[in-house]
């Protein structure tokens, strides 16, 4: 198996990794009605099973990126794999609300380390020249898990029963672990930023970087507080939309509940997937141009998106919904195949683990935990929709705040990184 076939076959193990990633945490939403009914949980009780993991999952990712530049991120995978699942395995079994929304939460700690590892791993296999790409189409797994996840949950849980849904994707999981265990590698960290600049030579890369070296590279490198900041907008608009345009529907237009549901969701999602490697594709060919080819795809991603997000909120029919919804979803794939490539081009290979999951902590808990309440705030004193279409100011906000960076920051930043991943090869054995 050569290595250049190889890295491409790395993005389809972790793709498929992915996938029970996000069905596993999606599968809760689905069972919801079934819950409600079976163990008497009161709508509070429902909304905090998802609070659950999502503040978990926000509060252990820097943690967890820590760990993750320590130890092999093959190990980090799989073992947050083997955890996660039999965690879904285990909720099956509860019995009372206390057990789900502790099953919940432990579940949120196993699935924390899989996207800094994951990330990191593809950074080693994939430089400059596919990064964007190898990213985008492993991104296209969380909308196809989200979408896959909600749907195989409610078909299982309606004719089989709630627990089966957690026991069929916890078992599955598992089982892909077992085959994966023997096919998936360790790469060298930094290898593929050494192969781009033409060394053949091993990197002297620290097996361990304290987490205060870690701040003080975070707080030198600009460009990687504005891509935080920027994640953090993009966050935000993305929840209010997934949290609220399902009761936009529903309430416009008169749609039942499940349609609602489906027709809030699915064609972002669709449209996400086709935007995902497009904007990937996109940004390899623009990063071979300008250093700041990634995060002009994500400008332009936003500022694209913003007119629909706008019109998300005042759509008079179901068709300018739809249409909206799928504009939105196109220009979002754009922004999120790049939000970790773009990352990687100003921080060092031993402390990506560590990057990817303070990003994680800010967009999910500075970005996605506010939405829902922001929007829910002002719909309360105006109307969703009007609400939704303020989201739209949001993205205008990260597309400036990413041109800010462009303009200032980022050709320096991506240099010195350069400059650093050239020292580190110079002390190399």
């Amino acid at each position: 198996m050569n290595t250049g076939n190889y890295k491409w076959y790395v993005v389809g193990m972790l793709w498929c990794v992915s996938f029970f990633n996000y069905a596993d945490r999606q599968a809760i939403f689905s069972l919801f009605p079934i819950l409600e009914k079976e163990m008497h949980l009161t709508p509070l009780e429902l909304g905090l099973l998802g609070s659950a993991f999502a503040w978990v999952y926000g509060l252990c990712a820097p943690f967890a990126g820590h760990i993750v530049d320590c130890v092999r991120r093959k190990t980090a995978i799989m073992g947050g794999l083997y955890v996660w699942s039999s965690i879904a395995v285990a909720t099956s079994l509860s019995r009372s609300f206390r057990q789900l929304f502790a099953f919940m939460a432990a579940e949120g700690l196993g699935e924390t380390f899989y996207y800094p590892a994951s990330m990191s791993m593809l950074s080693d296999y994939h430089g400059r020249r596919t990064r964007s790409r190898a990213m985008g189409i492993h991104q296209t797994s969380v909308y196809v898990g989200t979408v896959g996840g909600g749907f195989f949950a409610g078909l299982i849980g309606q004719y089989y029963g709630w627990r089966w849904s957690f026991a069929f994707f916890g078992t599955m999981a598992i089982l892909l672990g077992l085959i994966l265990t023997r096919f998936l590698r360790e790469p060298a960290r930094g290898a593929a930023d050494a192969q781009d600049l033409g060394m053949s030579g091993g990197m002297a890369v620290p097996t361990r970087m304290p987490i205060l070296e870690f701040l003080k590279i975070i707080w030198g490198t600009p460009t990687a507080l504005i891509l935080m900041v920027a994640f953090m907008c993009a966050n935000f608009v993305a929840l209010v939309l997934l949290s609220w345009m399902p009761k936009f529907m529903f309430d416009q237009f008169g749609l039942s509940l499940a349609m609602a549901g489906l027709s809030a969701t699915i064609f972002a999602q669709v449209a996400s997937m086709i935007g995902s490697p497009l904007g990937g594709w996109f940004a390899d060919l623009l990063r071979k141009r300008t250093l700041a080819g990634r995060m002009l795809v994500q400008a332009g991603g936003v500022f694209c998106g913003a007119p629909f997000v706008f019109l998300c909120g005042q759509a008079q029919s179901i068709l300018w919904a739809v249409l909206a919804l799928t504009g939105w979803g196109l220009f979002k794939g754009f922004y999120d195949s790049n939000i970790f490539a773009a990352t990687f081009d100003v921080i060092p290979p031993e402390a990506r683990g560590t990057a990817v999951g303070f990003m994680n902590m800010v967009g999910w808990l500075g970005g996605g935990a506010a939405a829902p309440v922001v929007i829910g705030y002002i719909a309360a004193r105006s109307s969703l929709g009007r609400a939704i279409s303020l989201a739209s100011f949001v993205y205008v906000a990260a597309g400036l705040v990413l041109l800010t960076g462009i303009v200032m920051f980022t050709r320096r930043d991506v240099a010195r990184l350069e400059l650093r991943v050239k020292a580190a090869m110079g002390r190399a054995p």
